[in-house]
């Protein structure tokens, strides 16, 4: 794949996450390769049907998501991007919440996503916020530093 190729799915994928709704998700199938991988703290799985599912329960459990992607890097096909992800829990708080992470793409000779790999500290970035478990996490991050 080109870079200019390359430059323009990273432009597609970035204005997608960016202006992400719950409508939007119909044009997954336009990012992500019908086979494509995906890892996230909390998920590993192949396929655009099970991305989709991961989004749509991403609007089950929390409102008002938005990311800002905040550095992009290209390197032929693949891309490393770093962003801010806000949004407000439904169960438990009405405050917002950021969670702050990186990703690591690759697109295939299509400029469609055939890897999505998330890296975030799902302690620090959530764990740590929630009521009673972010007392514990909070307490053991303690301990451990001791």
């Amino acid at each position: 794949m080109s870079g200019v190729d390359s430059a323009a799915a990273l432009a597609r994928l970035v204005t997608f996450y960016e202006t992400i709704s719950a409508d939007a998700l119909a044009q997954l199938a336009t990012i992500y390769a019908d086979d494509a991988a995906f890892k996230d703290p909390f998920n590993e799985v192949r396929g655009l049907a099970p991305i989709t599912a991961i989004f749509r329960h991403m609007y089950e459990q929390v409102d008002a998501p938005r990311f800002v992607v905040t550095t992009r890097v290209l390197d032929g096909a693949d891309a490393f991007l770093t962003w801010d992800f806000t949004f407000r829990m439904k169960r438990f708080s009405t405050a917002p919440q950021t969670i702050r992470g990186a990703t690591h793409l690759r697109f295939d000779g299509q400029g469609r996503v055939c890897l999505h790999r998330d890296y975030w500290d799902a302690a620090e970035e959530l764990y740590e916020k929630l009521p009673l478990l972010g007392t514990l996490m909070r307490w053991l991050k303690g301990r451990a530093a001791r």
